[in-house]
């Protein structure tokens, strides 16, 4: 019997099956038709973490979208900002080159 072969090759296993896996050898031995007839038992003990993994990447997604609309208004902000800063700029450099040629215009 397979208790037979694993006592007589005890030195060979012993660093390959657990007594744990030696245990489940044993048990089917002595009983195959509970591993065969029976219906899987992975399905009643598998519990599916999918469900925990889709509600994280969800948060992520919506804190992501949150972040992008948030970075857009305040882009489209900065922008007219930057465009009323140049607006006015424009304007001073405008008004000091009018003031360059009315200096000109005096001296010449």
């Amino acid at each position: 019997t397979l208790q037979n072969e694993l006592s007589k090759h005890s030195s060979l296993l012993e660093g390959v099956l657990t007594r744990s896996e030696r245990r489940a050898a044993a048990a089917f031995v002595q009983s195959p038709q509970d591993y065969f007839d029976a219906a899987p038992t992975f399905k009643q003990s598998y519990a599916p973490q999918s469900g925990e993994i889709f509600g994280i990447l969800r948060q992520m997604k919506e804190t992501f979208e949150s972040n992008l609309s948030a970075s857009q208004k305040e882009e489209l902000a900065n922008q007219k900002a930057y465009e009323d800063l140049k607006a006015a700029k424009e304007a001073e450099i405008t008004a000091g080159q009018a003031q360059i040629e009315a200096k000109e215009a005096e001296i010449a």
